[in-house]
């Protein structure tokens, strides 16, 4: 795309902050480390090795099994352990230090760590419970690189055997990307995938950490992510010779830190497709033109790829079983489409259950596309409409510290009153908006005007936001204007020294990022407001 296009296509149109910013290229040497944050906390104080066994343990979550880290003579590092520990797993856990005396006189303390037993009575286990603890779980660590979250899922489960729903992640991360995320998978046994894992090489994948564990990923417990980044060959905006770079970089990072970024959703919210966008099959969906979104599913993309060859071959002679062959086997969505419209034929029944053949977390990824552009496009409107300020009619909090910078589920919302306004009672950083849904309110302003005009030119004046053949329910979010970095640090790297000659050939100076994000940020998004253009 080109300059800015970018931006428009996501509705990302506004900034924070009035820096000049700086432009630089990170389109082929990005490495965003997103991985489990307390993993890496506990990396710093001890070595990998028992950091990978101490999660197996909580992992495991055996009531009363007993984890001894390696024995320590340092009175203040085992402090700082005990410390971790008890923040991240106080609920879960307790510890103790132990010594010993070593054969030489020496005394040795070492910390315990038990897992607490079950507090709560016992139920009457049912059939379903037993069926469930029986169902094996292997837990590991994925990294990707130039592939989407989703299609990396879909051929990993035609090479093992299970389903894409077989497998629990938290969330979609950046296609461009290297990423780490952590999976888990169930009906595999640890053995069995280490033994596939040399075949996902192939396709740009590498499983680590591959664990038993005792129950899928639940989205509730991402907490964030980190992300540390280059961005290379950083130059000015301007063409003024005169510039001070090094002033140009501390400047942005100084006001994001300060001020934050407009909390848009990213790029991989809406998929990779250029013909097609996501948020477009979305809202067919929520329409229910089941033909409809099913023909944008299979609309092509540039190139004479096979996939792109069997998704021509569908939308011109509705073969699905001719098409079926053409698709490639690691397109596992594609061919669980292709294969209930050959059963069930192309018409608006069969379309149906094409859709409903798909993993109930592939289904719902459209509608939140099409939920999350509108959200995009509003937060547009919100800031060029209304300024930076809290306004009256805005939403906020009812209770401080409601919210983060990620998604949060309804509740108790306050609107603004005009005294408030006028004594600043709330700022800017506060206010939320709604991701469209059926347990949302509005904005009592120009901006809740504003989404009823929107949905109404999609035609979805009284949606319920119910796909009822699809057994979909979106009740929707708030998600706040405003996101912060935490822990933002920067590193210039390159700058040519004053006692160089000018004639001297330099490599291009580059920038290291380090910073974490809420669950549910982009640093794509933070980046640009950092950047002042599209990364």
């Amino acid at each position: 795309m080109e300059e800015g296009e970018k931006a428009a296509c996501l509705s990302a149109l506004c900034f924070i902050s009035d820096h000049e910013g700086f432009q630089g290229n990170i389109k082929n040497s990005t490495t965003d480390f997103i991985e489990d944050p307390n993993f890496k906390q506990l990396l710093q104080l001890v070595s990998e090795a028992e950091a990978e066994d101490f999660f197996r343990f909580i992992d495991a979550k055996v009531p009363n099994s007993l984890f001894t880290f390696k024995q320590d003579d340092s009175k203040e590092h085992r402090r700082a352990v005990h410390h971790f520990v008890s923040k991240r797993f106080g609920k879960l856990v307790e510890t103790k230090s132990f010594s010993d005396v070593s054969s030489g006189g020496q005394q040795k303390t070492a910390i315990t760590v038990r897992l607490r037993g079950r507090t709560r009575p016992a139920k009457k286990r049912t059939a379903a419970d037993c069926e469930e603890e029986n169902v094996r779980y292997t837990g590991f660590t994925l990294r990707k690189e130039n592939l989407e979250t989703l299609e990396a899922i879909s051929y990993m489960a035609a090479a093992l055997g299970v389903l894409p729903s077989d497998f629990t992640y938290a969330g979609i991360k950046d296609k461009r990307a290297v990423t780490f995320q952590s999976m888990v998978v169930k009906k595999v046994s640890p053995e069995w995938l280490k033994e596939k894992s040399s075949e996902f090489e192939k396709r740009g994948m590498q499983l680590s950490h591959i664990r038993p564990v005792s129950e899928p990923l639940h989205l509730g417990r991402l907490r964030g992510n980190h992300f540390d980044l280059i961005v290379r060959d950083v130059r000015p905006h301007s063409a003024d010779p005169t510039t001070d770079l090094a002033a140009l970089v501390q400047e942005a990072v100084d006001n994001v830190k300060a001020k934050g970024f407009v909390n848009y959703y990213g790029p991989q919210r809406f998929g990779t497709g250029q013909s097609v966008q996501a948020d477009q099959i979305g809202l067919a969906l929520l329409k229910e033109e089941m033909v409809t979104a099913v023909r944008l599913f299979f609309t092509p993309e540039e190139g004479d790829d096979p996939q792109n060859r069997a998704k021509s071959h569908f939308l011109q002679t509705e073969n699905a079983k001719e098409s079926l062959a053409l698709m490639p086997e690691y397109k596992v969505r594609e061919r669980l489409m292709l294969r209930a419209l050959h059963r069930y034929g192309p018409g608006p029944e069969g379309c149906t259950r094409g859709w409903l053949s798909l993993p109930h977390a592939m289904r719902v990824f459209y509608i939140h596309a099409y939920c999350s552009r509108v959200w995009n496009q509003g937060a547009s409107y919100r800031l060029q409409r209304l300024g930076h300020r809290a306004v009256q009619g805005d939403l906020v909090w009812a209770t401080e510290g409601g919210g983060d910078g990620g998604e949060q589920s309804p509740q108790q919302i306050h609107v603004v009153t005009a005294a408030e306004e006028a004594e600043n009672v709330y700022s800017l950083e506060q206010v939320v908006l709604p991701m469209p849904g059926n347990s949302v309110r509005y904005p009592e302003n120009a901006v809740g005007g504003w989404y009823q005009e929107r949905l109404q030119r999609d035609g979805l004046q009284g949606c319920r936001y119910r796909v009822a053949p699809l057994k979909l329910n979106i009740p929707g979010c708030y998600r706040p204007l405003l996101a912060y970095p935490r822990n933002l640090t920067h590193q210039l790297q390159g700058l040519p020294a004053q006692s160089d000659s000018p004639l001297q050939p330099h490599a291009a100076p580059s920038v290291a990022l380090s910073f974490d994000l809420e669950a549910s940020c982009y640093a794509t998004v933070c980046l640009r407001e950092i950047m002042k253009c599209d990364p």
